[in-house]
């Protein structure tokens, strides 16, 4: 039988290391999964209370409204002033989405078609790539390195933000592409490769936007998790940023709330209206319990985040520092919760791929190998920050044993 849309698709190459996993740890081994970014830490109390609170009440239990309630699209409205210096209409600059794929997913149905292209970042987030190809565009793919070497007020070292290199890629792009791109798909800080940019970066990117007439869509995921002082910037900043683009938050990382399935796409009255009026065609929104626990979350711990934040870092110093002294450098992300980590020279040629499969096999830890990400991805190897310090130590050790050709 022929399908459509998937037909496309390659072999998703993290089941792979997902397979093997699950093998080892049948045959009794002790796999440390540094793999599948799925957050660990628990969700906010006050917001599973009133969870339970709320799906008592069956009132809760009929259809929601696909837009979101009006008081969660406030309290992601409330957030964005407080937090960014953004103001947000609620009823026309936002609309609530279940979780941050769908919402990007289905926003690409609204903004493209066949004939369109969208210039997306090498390597990225899978559905980064692939939405705009579910949408039947072309998709183009613009070179995006990661952190380079800088010095955290601290003294130790830290990751700096894309060269120079990447804005060129992407006007180069823009202008040896025809029919001309209408969408430039974006995500800061950047996963995997965890790059981060300054508000001035973001101010370049809005003057591109509006002088050629593309759309910028920045998936905001990170946009809580960052260390070391540095604090993400929205694209909304720049003045004028609602002209020309829309961004994506969700309370899966921020908040730790991965399961609950709670995202927004804000900015751009135009686009948000688009999608809005998509959405009521295709869901009833998310269960209606989990928006009014949303709420809560928002309005009663928004500092949780920097609850979250401390926890990453730790994790993120234990791995850095663990891999740096077994001689794999690795430069300590400033934001996400992921170190994308080059293959060491000595087993570079192996791929990806390979050499993920040999970290599970012969080490017992599990990361996602950079081809998962595109092609520029297959000389990294991504480490997900979702195991305690202690087990990332054990890890390190497991590291040093096996990697014998390094240092």
């Amino acid at each position: 039988m022929e399908f459509r849309r998937i037909n496309g698709l390659p072999p998703y190459v993290f089941a792979t290391i997902d397979q093997l996993k699950l093998a080892a740890r049948r045959a009794g081994e002790d796999v440390i999964d540094l793999g599948f970014g799925n957050p660990d830490l628990p969700s906010p109390v006050a917001a599973v209370d009133k969870l339970a609170e709320a799906a008592r009440n069956p009132k809760n239990h009929r259809y929601s409204a696909s837009r979101g309630i009006a008081k969660l699209r406030q309290a992601i409205s409330n957030r964005y002033g407080h937090q960014f210096g953004v103001e947000l209409d609620p009823d026309l600059e936002v609309v609530t989405t279940i979780g941050a794929k769908e919402g990007l997913s289905h926003l690409m149905w609204v903004l493209l078609g066949p004939g369109d292209t969208a210039l997306v970042p090498s390597p990225s987030y899978p559905i980064h790539i692939y939405s705009p190809l579910f949408a039947g565009a072309d998709v183009r793919q613009v070179a995006l390195e990661g952190p380079v070497a800088r010095h955290a007020p601290h003294g130790s070292t830290t990751g700096s933000g894309p060269d120079e290199a990447f804005f060129e890629g992407l006007v180069e792009a823009w202008e040896s592409t025809w029919p001309k791109p209408r969408v430039i798909v974006l995500s800061f800080p950047h996963n995997p490769t965890t790059a981060c940019v300054e508000l001035a970066f973001m101010e370049r990117l809005v003057r591109f936007a509006q002088e050629r007439g593309v759309v910028l869509v920045h998936d905001f995921a990170y946009a809580d998790i960052a260390f070391d002082g540095y604090r993400p910037p929205s694209i909304l900043q720049v003045p004028g940023a609602k002209d020309v683009a829309v961004e994506l938050y969700t309370l899966t990382k921020s908040f730790s709330m991965a399961g609950w399935r709670v995202g927004f796409v804000v900015g751009n009255a135009e686009i948000v209206q688009a999608l809005t009026k998509l959405k009521s065609y295709l869901d009833y929104g998310t269960f209606q319990p989990i928006q009014i626990a949303a709420i809560v979350a928002l309005n009663e711990v928004p500092d949780y985040p920097r609850r979250v934040n401390e926890c990453y870092q730790a994790r993120r110093n234990a791995l850095c520092e663990g891999l740096n002294r077994i001689g794999w450098e690795v430069v300590p992300p400033r934001g996400t919760m992921f170190v994308w980590a080059p293959i060491p020279e000595p087993y570079r040629e192996m791929g990806s791929l390979e050499f993920s499969k040999f970290l599970v096999s012969e080490a017992k830890v599990a990361s996602s190998p950079g081809i998962g990400f595109g092609p520029g991805g297959d000389g990294h190897v991504r480490f997900a920050l979702i195991e305690n310090e202690k087990r990332i130590s054990q890890a390190v050790r497991s590291l040093r044993k096996v990697l014998t050709k390094l240092g």
